[in-house]
């Protein structure tokens, strides 16, 4: 139900409106926040639904007061009697005419004629009138300043609950009961400002609620101010306070605020554990990785600091026994999480011999394959998940972004790993941020890879024997005498529980979890990421001749690009291919080393290709010049005409003749100086060497008859 005179407040933009007309199915209201309002006309029951859906909130009437007549002044008494007399004398008799849309304009210049005043002060009286709630007392200028601001006022209802301590000017002020109307306000404010991401204090919240609901608004320089009502109109902090925590809900609270990630990870209720989801070892596998609080140094040379290591970590739901483990520079990635699941399967006896630790099978005899492996989205979306799917009839259930806690038996173990670390290992990350001056505990580093590695190898042989605190023991584990340690749970279910355990070729596992890629059939061989091999089967079956352009399912290691292997239809075994000579220089590279070469090398040509274009350009100019210029000689230098009969006839002899003066040009003079002294010494030689140069030149002419002759057979042969 909605009232005449009532006091709505809009929840989109706080815009504040009057009731002053109801009228069938139809409401008149007008803004009381603009200078000059009119009256517009609403449908009753769009305004209702509006009010059901909290699109308008009932507030109080912020117009409302009791003024003393004592405390106003001559000036603003007879100022209000005067405009009052002229709304009951020419406005009320005309008020359906002035509420309606159509004529009113008309009626308020009538009304302006009659006073012998502008219509602009007819509308001022009017909206002043319509705005202030319809009183006498609504006539009183300057209303915002004239509420005896400061001093004590009598409210006709007295104050329900505990009176306030605080005195003004000596006396208590009564203050105001919350009504449901003022406990839809409280709840309004909460949903807009409280549960919103700025994360605006309780107290920042009570503020917003008194500008909003309970203040005078004024222009001040063109823009909106508030003035707050008297402490005895406006509800208290405490009170405001006492139903913020009535309308308290923390989870839509910390949701709005924080986040819902937020709720699910750090204030949800834990009412169930992980072992509840399993019915024995190998049901349920959590897989995980961490960057380790430490920097370790090379293994080949100590002062050389190479980082922070990677540990990867599998372990069985059920028992919290470790099954796989990898420790080293790879991740969080794929190949970090390949690296674990191929130690998942692996024999722990020979692994732990790697690092010269000693044990037996009872000690850590887990090699197997689980029925789902618990893992995050971003190692376990792609690559070769979907072999481990469907060939390894394996799940995955991906846990979505920032919910550790969905894998909180892992994520546990590694706070405890870096916890140990940080206690004991030099080179430990001992605070997020050095003081000033203090010493970089990055120089501390002592470990390698392989003593890092030795390191948790013996934390993880430690845990498998360590009391699980809380653990959820069975009836039947208690009667049968059994200490909740991992290796004694993963004993027990084994026997007592299903469980899921299975076994896989260590081999056949790797041919599953290794990246799978695209290789071309080509003359050349077998091509995959520009690089050649080749195969034994590819020659037997003529692979290089019959299926050219055909590409193939390979699988890959990006660590070692010397060899792929092709997957046979059965799933069991493969085809190695070996690197070919034309790609050898490549095959002591990474994937990663491959293709950056090849994106350089593309780089490079594509910088030059605007260059090569150019040159390409330039040298069909040139060309083009020299066969112009060639003809253009020819023509100067033709005299007489020839028949095509004679000139075929003479190429040979043409030949012969371009040949014998081409070769004076090009022929070889090793030593040009001995030459030349020879030819100074003839000025300087006996009369006896002068009488025996015709010998010489009689020698030179048959020497000159023999080249003539050699010409001639030459040239016949020719």
């Amino acid at each position: 139900m909605i009232y005449i005179n009532q006091v709505l407040q809009s929840v989109k933009d706080s815009a504040r409106i009057r009731i002053i007309e109801i009228e069938e199915s139809y409401v008149y209201i007008v803004s009381i926040d603009a200078n000059t309002s009119m009256p517009r006309k609403e449908l009753y029951s769009s305004l209702v639904t509006d009010i059901e859906q909290k699109e308008w909130l009932i507030i109080n009437d912020p117009f409302a007061r009791v003024v003393v007549e004592d405390e106003l002044t001559d000036v603003q008494t007879e100022k209000r009697d005067a405009d009052w007399e002229v709304i009951q004398m020419y406005c009320l008799q005309h008020m359906n005419s002035l509420l309606q849309k159509s004529g009113r304009e008309t009626k308020i210049k009538e009304i302006a004629t009659e006073l012998n005043v502008t219509p602009t002060k007819v509308k001022k009286l009017l909206s002043r009138y319509w705005q202030r709630g319809m009183s006498k007392n609504a006539m009183l200028p300057d209303y915002a300043n004239s509420g005896g601001r400061g001093k004590i006022k009598k409210l006709s209802n007295d104050k329900i609950g505990r009176p306030r301590r605080v005195t003004v000017n000596g006396e208590y002020r009564s203050g105001i009961n919350i009504t449901d109307e003022i406990k839809t306000q409280f709840e309004h404010v909460i949903n807009k400002y409280y549960r919103k991401a700025n994360n605006y204090s309780l107290k920042d919240v009570y503020h917003f609620l008194l500008r909003d609901f309970y203040s005078d608004r004024y222009k001040e320089n063109g823009e909106i101010q508030y003035r707050i009502w008297e402490s005895n109109r406006i509800p208290s902090y405490h009170q405001f306070y006492y139903w913020f925590k009535k309308f308290e809900d923390p989870k839509k609270d910390i949701e709005f605020r924080k986040s819902v990630k937020e709720y699910e990870l750090k204030h949800r209720p834990i009412l169930s554990n992980s072992k509840v989801e399993t019915n024995g070892p190998g049901t349920r596998f959590q897989i995980d990785a961490t960057i380790a609080d430490i920097y370790l140094v090379s293994s080949f040379d100590v002062n050389r600091i190479i980082g922070r290591p990677v540990v990867y970590a599998i372990i069985d739901v059920y028992s919290r026994i470790i099954t796989g483990i990898y420790v080293g520079l790879e991740g969080p990635s794929w190949l970090g999480a390949m690296m674990a699941l191929d130690n998942m399967v692996a024999d722990k006896v020979e692994f732990c011999k790697r690092y010269d630790i000693e044990i037996t099978e009872e000690q850590w005899p887990v090699h197997h394959f689980p029925e789902k492996i618990i893992a995050d989205r971003g190692e376990f979306e792609g690559y070769a998940v979907a072999s481990l799917i469907n060939n390894l009839n394996i799940e995955i259930e991906n846990t979505t972004a920032y919910r550790g806690d969905l894998k909180g038996i892992v994520e546990r173990k590694f706070r405890t790993i870096n916890g140990k670390v940080k206690q004991k290992a030099p080179g430990a990350i001992q605070k997020e941020y050095r003081e000033r001056g203090g010493r970089d505990y990055r120089l501390d580093a002592t470990l390698n890879l392989i003593e890092f590695t030795t390191l948790i190898i013996t934390m993880m042989l430690h845990h498998n024997h360590k009391i699980v605190d809380k653990y959820p023991m069975e009836k039947e584990m208690i009667t049968d005498g059994i200490v909740p340690t991992p290796i004694n749970l993963w004993n027990w279910g084994i026997r007592n529980r299903k469980g899921r355990l299975r076994t896989v070729d260590r081999d056949i596992l790797r041919l599953n979890v290794l990246p799978r890629g695209r290789a071309t059939i080509s003359r050349a061989g077998l091509k995959f990421k520009n690089l050649l091999y080749g195969s034994k089967r590819a020659i037997e079956e003529q692979w290089y001749a019959k299926l050219k352009n055909k590409s193939i399912d390979i699988v890959y290691d990006p660590r070692d690009l010397e060899k792929i292997y092709i997957p046979n239809d059965n799933g069991m075994d493969y085809e190695t291919c070996i690197l070919l000579e034309p790609s050898e220089q490549y095959k002591l590279d990474l994937l990663e080393d491959v293709v950056f070469q090849q994106q350089l090398r593309n780089e490079l040509e594509e910088e030059e290709r605007s260059n090569q274009v150019q040159l390409a350009i330039n040298t069909d100019t040139m060309m083009d010049q020299i066969i112009k210029e060639a003809v253009q000689k020819k023509k100067k230098e033709l005299h007489q005409p020839t028949s095509k009969k004679e000139k075929l006839a003479a190429i040979r002899e043409n030949k012969a003749h371009e040949k014998r003066v081409n070769r004076e040009g090009e022929k070889f003079d090793l030593s040009p100086l001995v030459t030349e002294q020879v030819t100074e010494l003839i000025e300087f030689t006996s009369k006896t060497k002068l009488e025996e140069q015709p010998e010489k030149k009689s020698s030179s002419r048959l020497l000159e008859k023999i080249k003539r002759k050699r010409d001639e057979a030459y040239g016949k042969n020719e």
